[in-house]
């Protein structure tokens, strides 16, 4: 049973210093019309995904530089989505959500056009880490107004199951899109197929979205920040070239050396600053704390695997940027379907139960993709993408509604961070370990088999600690 009688430390006095947001009734209209705009703000993240994974074979012809380029082309978006996230959330907090997010769409589209023009490789990764910030800004505030928008918890868990369905559906158009883009224009038009999103969900979002309740005393953490980017940043940086340097390289020990250091300084900071960026006492709450988990342990799995599987069938199997995004369309299929049935299963089953389904289901399409080997078919991989798809579909929405259920909504901004900073963190940890263990083209198959082993290995830790520990 939920508890509603969780405490958060420094929690500012809502009589006395939050500004209620505007108490102007709702039309079913505005509130659905709501939901499209979060839907797109969250799809455009996850469309970037899928997108730029299919380019990296022809980015990489393009501009240059082997797998640890292409890992930080990946990386670096989702080192600044994870590291930025907490502060986004605290900063929708603070001065309400609507502005906080129509902000952050727009320096998401401005940096994809700085990504269609860029003209190195390291002019790319910047515009990348650009791309991260906005999205960081994107999610956890699209949370917050989907929060504000569906109160009732039943209503807003559908709409949860909408919003992330929402997501599904870029991610299964992003790889069809990208290849034929890529096909027919090159690889740089990828990046402005978000300007009409862009302005579709700016447009959305002014019009229709209500505006959250402001706490003005909530401030924003820049020590804990700092400590953050570079904490995640070293780590990340030591992994990826750990797979090009070697293990044992100096540099590469410093960087795990500084990534720890960071850690403990992050961990400490938070534990005494005022206004903390992670509020650590929310982890006393065993549902938050287990989600969290669980959504840096499936994200290291997938998001890892998808890297693996973009360079698999382009640079082994030699398959074009099209085939490629062909070959993902199934497994992105699947996840729209499954995210729609998810939430009723959760009012059936229960959160944690439909949770550990799909995570159990996920590590079974790994376990069962151990047999690829250089020229293997893809309708012999094409089954087993898809039931990690479907893992995936069904263990988000209740995974995400769970975690926003339990915390106050004064706190829906913060919350919805955290689950996204360690979902994101675990996609930069996946693409950085993944992409070393691949990363020699004579080592390639017994890296990949050596990463799905470690995805299934994760995914049932996920399914056996939401199930065991979560309460009833």
């Amino acid at each position: 049973m939920r508890s509603h009688s969780l405490k958060f430390q420094h929690a500012p006095a809502v009589a006395a210093t939050a500004r209620p947001a505007s108490k102007v009734p709702r039309s079913n209209l505005s509130t659905s019309l709501t939901l499209a705009a979060m839907s797109l703000g969250y799809g455009v993240v996850q469309l970037d995904v899928t997108i730029v994974n299919t380019a990296l074979g022809s980015i990489g012809t393009s501009l240059g530089g082997g797998v640890s380029e292409l890992q930080w082309v990946v990386s670096t978006y989702t080192i600044a989505f994870a590291a930025f996230i907490l502060t986004a959330g605290a900063l929708g907090d603070r001065i309400g959500a609507k502005r906080v997010f129509m902000a952050g769409f727009a320096i998401f589209t401005a940096a994809s056009v700085a990504c269609a023009l860029a003209p190195t490789a390291i002019i790319l990764i910047a515009a990348r880490g650009v791309q991260g910030l906005g999205a960081a800004v994107l999610v956890p505030n699209s949370l917050a107004l989907l929060s504000h928008a569906y109160p009732d918890e039943k209503q807003r868990g559908r709409a949860v199951g909408i919003w992330a369905a929402g997501a599904s559906l870029a991610l299964t158009a992003g790889p069809l899109a990208g290849g034929g883009l890529i096909a027919l224009v090159g690889w740089r038009s990828i990046f402005l197929v978000n300007l009409p999103i862009g302005v579709a969900g700016l447009w959305l979002t002014w019009a229709y979205a209500g505006e959250t309740t402001r706490s003005s005393q909530r401030q924003i953490d820049l020590p804990g920040q700092v400590a953050a980017i570079a904490a995640l940043g070293c780590l990340a940086g030591s992994i990826i070239e750990a797979g090009a340097l070697g293990a044992g390289n100096s540099l590469v020990i410093a960087g795990f050396a500084a990534s720890a250091v960071l850690a403990i300084l992050f961990v400490w900071r938070e534990r005494r600053a005022p206004q903390p960026m992670l509020p650590l006492s929310l982890f006393g709450h065993r549902m938050f704390a287990l989600a969290s988990l669980v959504g840096l342990l499936v994200n290291v799995a997938f998001y890892g695997l998808i890297f693996v599987f973009s360079l698999y069938f382009q640079r082994v199997n030699g398959m074009s940027p099209f085939a490629t995004g062909l070959a993902f369309v199934p497994m992105m299929a699947t996840v729209l379907p499954v995210n729609l049935l998810a939430p009723r299963l959760a009012e059936r089953v229960g959160a944690p139960l439909t949770i550990a389904m799909g995570a159990a289901l996920a590590a079974f399409g790994c376990l069962a993709l151990l047999g690829i080997e250089h020229g293997t078919s893809y309708w012999a991989t094409c089954v087993q993408l898809i039931v990690i798809g479907a893992g995936l579909g069904l263990l988000v929405p209740p995974l995400t509604s769970a975690l926003l259920g339990s915390v106050e909504k004064s706190r829906s901004g913060i919350a919805a961070g955290v689950l996204n900073a360690t979902r994101q963190t675990g996609s930069v940890l996946g693409v950085a370990l993944f992409g070393s263990l691949v990363g020699q083209s004579s080592t390639f198959i017994a890296g990949a088999h050596g990463a799905l082993i470690i995805s299934a290995v994760l995914l049932l830790v996920a399914a056996a600690a939401i199930r065991r520990r979560a309460p009833a």
